[in-house]
């Protein structure tokens, strides 16, 4: 989702501690170009509420009590939301990010994150990027082989993987259309053939599923 011009990003947090939320709320408040939009304690409202504000980005806790992060990341992916869901963990959850990631989220950062990191991942994610820490990206690499995409790299044209090469290094759809010299609408073309032929449901899992099969690393 590539950011519109002279608008601020519009940002949920999701996280069942009010303090948490408060302090997130707090960092971005001083954020020209990012504006929270409303809150949530669990992750039932948070997909209510993601229904009705249509943020551009969730910030999203993973162990809520009632329904948990994952699967109001499923929900969201269901129900065909555009936001981009950007987990807020703390770091001896690590593990628990790499079932998120396959359940949809654009990337994450610890709770401990710096106020400018935080918003610098904001506005990443909002434009498209995928935010995969090489201690993730391990796990990830270290697991059985999902049945998504196996086998069928070898459908994928030159471009295709030209494309998939550059999202596996985080790149948005703008900034590949002008590393390829296209137009961004070819380029979201070819991302949606790429996803159809591995059978996977996001940019997300495209790059996850080039790491693993050493494209663009």
């Amino acid at each position: 989702m590539e950011a519109e011009e002279g608008r601020a990003i519009r940002v949920l947090v999701v996280d069942d501690h009010q303090v948490v939320r408060r302090g997130l709320r707090t960092f971005l408040e001083v954020q020209p170009d990012i504006e929270v939009v409303g809150e949530a304690a669990d992750g039932d409202e948070g997909v209510r509420r993601a229904e009705e504000l249509a943020p551009d980005v969730i910030l999203m806790d993973i162990r809520m009590p009632g329904t948990d992060g994952i699967e109001a990341l499923r929900r969201l992916r269901e129900s065909g939301s555009r936001a981009r869901v950007l987990v807020v963990t703390s770091f001896t959850e690590q593990r628990t990010v790499v079932p998120a990631l396959r359940a949809g989220a654009a990337g994450y950062v610890y709770k401990d994150v710096d106020p400018d990191a935080l918003a610098g991942a904001i506005r990443s994610v909002h434009a498209g990027h995928v935010l995969l820490q090489p201690e993730v990206a391990d796990v990830l690499l270290s697991q059985e082989e999902p049945a998504s995409g196996q086998g069928r790299g070898g459908t994928l044209t030159e471009r295709e993987r030209e494309v998939l090469s550059l999202i596996a290094e985080g790149r948005s759809n703008r900034e590949i259309a002008r590393a390829l010299v296209l137009s961004e609408k070819t380029v979201k073309t070819h991302v949606s053939n790429i996803l159809m032929k591995l059978d996977l449901s996001d940019r997300t899992q495209a790059a996850l599923w080039a790491v693993r099969h050493g494209i663009g690393t």
